[in-house]
């Protein structure tokens, strides 16, 4: 089994105690988003892999020693201010990324620009200048990076006014795809998509998985079933996290759309609970997922 810690919030960035615990405890209960009186419980003698995707690896980098597994981290660093991303600090997190590396080895770290969104403010020519900032700062510290663009979720289609988005031109796509390219590779990197349209590949981008089934057999000596779940052909993973609970507040967020959910929803976590939010209730079925 691969753990995802997590695309439905960012555990790493504010509930790597509770993590910690869980890891500790041997266990970890997660509640279907989709029928909540069934809990699913994990076992982390049956993980192989874990992968964390964070915008801020700081709060847990001292405990990785701590962690027996195989580790892959995803960490999403992008080049927006405080109207769209209200809670992240680029410059702790550039520091925080380089004593990852250090620790887990190059070759386990993958960034992610991830969402690019055009607007008046956010335009081309500074998405361009971002990203040479970006690689040049990591040169020797990461390899690998992947980039996506902006979906038209509920949270974007909420913050419409905000984020005053600009719709994609060719002409866009063939700048970002030709400066992109040249940028990486002149920072020994690659840039790669994962299941967009325009994947960009023409211009030098690699396009694959987040997650390949290769490099999860590379890591685990195991073979994975692609994730059915998903519309992409990344191996399956068990995401332990819950939605509406991330403090990060990204304008552009599928995880997070209902921010009077997320304050409600935070101030019902506990350090010692199995569960991310809330406690286990006497009509809860247990299953152990294996």
């Amino acid at each position: 089994m691969i753990l995802n810690v997590s695309g439905r919030t960012d555990i790493v960035a504010f509930y790597s105690k509770w993590f910690m615990n869980r890891y500790k405890e041997g266990y970890v209960d997660v509640r279907n988003p989709f029928n909540p009186k069934l809990v699913s419980r994990i076992n982390f003698s049956d993980v192989d892999l874990i992968l964390f995707c964070t915008k801020n690896p700081l709060p847990i980098l001292e405990h990785l020693k701590e962690i027996d597994k195989p580790i892959l981290f995803h960490v999403t660093l992008t080049p927006y201010k405080g109207d769209i991303e209200p809670n992240i600090f680029k410059k702790t997190i550039i520091e925080s990324i380089k004593k990852l590396s250090q620790i887990i080895g190059i070759d386990n770290l993958y960034i992610r620009y991830d969402p690019i969104f055009l607007s008046d403010k956010y335009n081309l020519s500074y998405h361009i200048k971002a990203f040479n900032k970006m690689c040049t700062l990591l040169n020797g510290y990461v390899k690998k990076i992947i980039i996506s663009f902006i979906d038209d979720y509920k949270n974007v289609r909420n913050n419409y006014q905000v984020l005053n988005l600009k719709e994609f031109t060719e002409e866009d796509y063939i700048k970002i795809g030709k400066s992109f390219s040249e940028i990486a590779k002149k920072n020994n990197m690659t840039v790669q998509t994962c299941c967009e349209e325009k994947n960009l590949t023409e211009y030098g981008f690699i396009q694959d998985e987040c997650l390949s089934s290769e490099l999860a057999f590379k890591l685990t000596g195991k073979k994975y079933k692609k994730w059915k779940a998903r519309n992409c052909s990344c191996v399956e993973m068990v995401d332990i996290g819950a939605y509406n609970t991330c403090s990060h507040l990204c304008k552009y967020c599928y995880a997070n759309y209902d921010e009077k959910s997320i304050a409600k929803n935070i101030k019902r976590h506990y350090d010692d609970s199995s569960l991310l939010i809330g406690l286990l209730e006497s009509d809860d079925i247990i299953k152990v997922r294996k």
